[in-house]
């Protein structure tokens, strides 16, 4: 069986776990094991048992975890609670058939589970530019039933056309756009779009919450999007990645504050923001 990301994929369940496997992911469960700096460890334990993918579930969602070559799909394999607080503020801002926008969506350990709070009646927009990615959340989508998700296969830019993304093998949710990368092997041409565009594109008129995670380049998609879009669209809560600010060029997070947005949370990895009722 081949744990290819291809157009026929095997179904959800094909990778279950085995016994040997299940013990490991359990007692990383229930252990300090579960932490990032141990989880390159049990991945290569896990592939040693048997090679390939993991089906799984997670936060009420069902996941092929590439584990083996992504970050986020160990973490949220190996830690229940993976990007927990996160999820729980952006759940709280979002109501039953609400609007949720997941900038940089990766494998959908944002969206699917904010597609299952929101229900059949809310919608999820889910923006991916790597094919890869795409890919391995089309299937997670589909094997998660969630037809409330809209998933957009562009980058999230400040014009639209095409940007050039890098690959970083070794962890493909981490691949970020490479303005220079026109020479480099690993680097592949994408769609690209502004997100207001995106989002009048989808008819989103509302947004109640918004997360982005697009490796240092929030800022182009962030900066321009406040700038042109009316107030009425502007999401009332927002977990903004922090960890690549030193690569913004202008600085996204405090041209929100200065437009009415609060600090209402901090995670060792997002600040998480709340839309004043100015």
């Amino acid at each position: 069986m081949t744990p290819a990301n291809d157009s026929s994929p095997a179904p959800f369940g094909a990778f279950a776990p085995s016994a040997a496997q299940q013990a490991v992911i359990s007692l990383a469960h229930r252990s300090r094991l579960k932490r990032g700096s141990f989880r390159p460890m049990l991945s290569r334990l896990l592939n040693l048992l048997r090679a390939g993918p993991i089906d799984a579930r997670y936060q009420g969602a069902a996941f092929r975890f590439y584990h083996q070559t992504s970050a986020t799909e160990r973490g949220a394999l190996f830690n229940p609670d993976y990007n927990l607080e996160e999820l729980e503020f952006l759940r709280a801002h979002t109501p039953a058939g609400g609007v949720f926008v997941d900038v940089g969506a990766n494998a959908g350990t944002y969206a699917l589970p904010l597609a299952r709070h929101v229900g059949p009646e809310g919608r999820v927009i889910a923006i991916e530019p790597h094919p890869i990615m795409v890919a391995r959340l089309a299937f997670n989508q589909t094997a998660s039933a969630r037809g409330n998700v809209e998933l957009i296969a562009a980058a999230a830019g400040d014009a639209d056309g095409e940007l050039m993304i890098e690959t970083d093998r070794e962890n493909y949710g981490a691949s970020h756009v490479y303005p220079d990368a026109t020479a480099r092997s690993d680097a592949i041409r994408v769609s690209a779009m502004r997100l207001l565009r995106i989002l009048q594109d989808q008819d989103v008129t509302r947004i109640d919450s918004l997360k982005i995670d697009v490796e240092g380049y929030e800022d182009r998609v962030l900066i321009g999007f406040f700038r042109d879009a009316p107030a009425t669209l502007w999401p009332r809560a927002i977990a903004i990645e922090h960890l690549s600010r030193d690569d913004w060029a202008d600085d996204c997070l405090a041209d929100m504050l200065a437009r009415g947005y609060a600090e209402a949370g901090r995670t060792r990895s997002n600040t998480l923001l709340v839309l004043g009722s100015n």
